[in-house]
């Protein structure tokens, strides 16, 4: 199954600029001109709005509230320490940075445990000791269709962790190396990419090792996967490759995206995923520029079947 109907959502209790985590991502924007509270205020409107259009769309969301205490900074991007699956098995991450790692709420675990059918809770977070990081399907972009997963190398990404996710998974895995426009390795693999029904979006000129290109671009032949190619621009400014498609209660197909990244997005960029999607994009500018997240971020999708 390649697209879910369900989503677990985490509305902010204290959305900030996390200084820990800005070290390894670049799209995060310290802005000074308001204050904490307004940005958390302004963060939790553009959550209950994102939440609300998709439940217009029948989309299912299970929200949780963040907790005041501990502050977690970036407790809206749940997919980085949870998946779901729908053999019924649930991973938890090891995070890169300590204030993320608070994250992973055992009541979550629980509430997850209650309206679903989980079988086992894989537990990595101990790997965090060893400054292991494997951040979920924020490192991992999966074709479920294919049993193909794609991961860009980056300080919260480790390869060796990945390959045994994928060993454990029965997922083939596919490894490249991503830069920023600073040269730096982009932090997340759905910051670079989004694999949809039939077809994947994804910054090729972000990739500059011409090996691993034609690594890729055979893979999305083998798996006849139309592709959208956006440049620098789009991805680096727009978050255009941070999507994420879901099917709502009716097995309608959404690429949920930022009203930033479909701005972005030209007109033959869009008629090509207009002919396998239906294009949904959702305001979330503050989220987007404090937090250096985007829409796929904020929403991990639960495959586990329901109660």
């Amino acid at each position: 199954m390649q697209n879910t109907s369900t989503i677990l959502m985490v509305r902010p209790a204290s959305f900030q600029y996390n200084i820990e985590t800005a070290v390894s991502n670049d799209y995060q924007k310290n802005i000074t001109s308001i204050s904490s509270a307004e940005i958390n205020e302004i963060a939790k409107h553009e959550h209950d709005q994102f939440v609300d259009i998709l439940r217009s769309h029948h989309i299912d969301v299970l929200v949780i509230n963040d907790t005041e205490i501990p502050i977690k900074p970036d407790a809206i991007f749940p997919n980085n320490w949870i998946s779901m699956h729908e053999d019924g098995r649930v991973f938890l991450f090891p995070m890169k940075n300590s204030n993320r790692a608070l994250e992973r709420r055992e009541d979550i675990v629980q509430e997850i445990k209650d309206k679903f059918f989980v079988n086992e809770v894989i537990d990595w977070s101990a790997y965090e000791r060893d400054g292991i990081a494997l951040e979920g399907t924020g490192s991992i972009v999966f074709d479920h269709k294919s049993k193909v997963a794609y991961a860009c190398i980056s300080p919260r990404t480790d390869e060796k962790l990945f390959n045994k996710y994928c060993a454990i998974l029965g997922y083939q895995p596919v490894v490249f190396h991503a830069y920023d426009q600073n040269q730096k390795l982009i932090y997340h693999t759905n910051v670079v990419m989004c694999v949809g029904d039939g077809f994947v979006v994804i910054g090729m000129e972000s990739v500059v090792d011409e090996q691993e290109k034609k690594i890729l671009l055979a893979q999305f032949k083998t798996s006849n996967l139309t592709l959208v190619d956006i440049s620098n621009e789009q991805l680096n400014n727009n978050f255009a490759g941070n999507m994420l498609e879901l099917k709502n209660k009716e097995g309608k197909k959404y690429l949920v995206m930022s009203l930033r990244a479909f701005n972005s997005l030209r007109h033959e960029q869009k008629q090509i995923l207009e002919q396998f999607t239906n294009l949904l994009p959702i305001p979330i500018n503050m989220i987007e520029d404090i937090g250096g997240g985007s829409a796929r971020c904020m929403m991990a999708e639960i495959f586990c079947k329901k109660r």
